[in-house]
């Protein structure tokens, strides 16, 4: 009897441990992929005259504050940089001249602008003709102005300039005018919503925000582990905790791709316990110049992770997207850079920045 209770006890010990141990394997199975620490290689001795490997003062590295942390952020300061305003222009703004007597400084011009710099949902703008350069520009301190022209934006993502937003605009043009002496001269209403309107309906025909889904096949990942994954692509990461952009080779213009992941996820406490299957890649194709080869880029750091991260490429609707369905979209893309460039709106430049925002 004392030993059927004893064999009773081992094979239940045995059942238990076996039961303890398939739990922390499946547990450890179901943990999102993590980061995995990456060290750069030590640097190759150098050997002297006499063949004797030394310790270079190059190679050796002394306690010091870091004054060159900057460099790594080279690319994102690069995209974040700031470029001239952009002018007014009649292919995407109303404009209306503004005559003044007298010549009038920067200062009084400044003072003179409205507090606001919107008209509704359009950006409103004013543009002084300086004396020194005989060049449009946003007034500033210590210029002297002898014209000056007031604009706002014709049409944006929101939708066309209306009759109460041109009404708006009016009002803050003649404030302007009245505060340094200026006359305005306003075009036709009627005419300039009717020409919002035609600008909106292109644009929205010819809109392309395009996004490709990588979900996981069989385990999850940590957002440290998209991170990592997607920095060895070139990408850094963005403003917006969960976001990751691919940056412009030119100072100031927009990002060429995003990538993004669940935004609590890269704020939860513990990071690299939470759990993704699925981030979002996305190009918005009037953004980004043609040079850039922005949908090429697209395509190839979606199957780089798909392939590095073991997960597969997927549309909104869930369905698998396949290689000669990315040649279909980037051959449609071809024709859309054509049409916009017909239409002086070509892909990335100032003024397809400012009607696709």
């Amino acid at each position: 009897m004392i030993s059927l209770q004893i064999s009773l006890a081992i094979v239940g010990g045995v059942v238990l441990a076996g039961v303890v141990a398939h739990s922390t394997w499946s547990a450890r199975k179901n943990q999102p992929k993590r980061a995995t620490p990456e060290v750069a290689p030590p640097p190759e001795p150098r050997p002297d005259q006499q063949g004797q490997f030394l310790e270079s003062a190059e190679d050796r590295q002394e306690p010091r504050f870091d004054t060159d942390g900057a460099a790594s952020l080279a690319p994102l300061t690069r995209m974040m940089a700031l470029e001239k305003k952009p002018g007014l222009d009649a292919l995407i703004d109303v404009i209306a001249p503004v005559v003044v007597d007298s010549v009038v400084s920067g200062e009084a011009a400044l003072a003179a602008m409205p507090t606001t710099r919107r008209v509704g949902s359009k950006p409103f703008g004013v543009e002084g003709l300086s004396v020194a350069r005989n060049e449009w520009e946003f007034p500033a301190p210590g210029q002297r102005y002898n014209a000056f022209q007031c604009g706002v934006q014709l049409a944006n993502r929101v939708g066309a300039l209306n009759q109460i937003e041109y009404s708006e605009f009016v009002m803050k043009a003649q404030a302007f005018a009245d505060a340094i002496g200026g006359e305005p001269e306003f075009p036709e209403m009627l005419d300039e919503v009717a020409r919002a309107r035609e600008l909106d309906q292109f644009a929205s025909a010819h809109d392309a925000q395009l996004s490709f889904t990588l979900r996981a096949i069989h385990t999850a990942w940590s957002p440290g582990y998209v991170q990592q994954r997607a920095a060895r692509l070139g990408f850094v990461a963005g403003s917006i905790p969960g976001r990751m952009v691919l940056p412009a080779n030119q100072q100031g213009g927009a990002p060429i791709l995003g990538l993004s992941f669940d935004t609590q996820a890269a704020m939860a406490e513990d990071p690299e316990q939470t759990a993704l299957r699925e981030v979002t890649l996305s190009l918005d194709v009037p953004q980004v110049p043609r040079s850039e080869q922005p949908f090429v880029r697209m395509r190839e750091s979606a199957i780089a992770l798909a392939a590095s991260m073991d997960g597969t490429i997927i549309d909104d609707n869930g369905n698998v997207i396949h290689v000669d369905a990315m040649d279909v979209i980037g051959s449609e893309l071809e024709q859309l850079y054509d049409t916009l460039d017909e239409r002086d709106l070509s892909a990335g430049s100032i003024l397809a920045r400012r009607l696709f925002s």
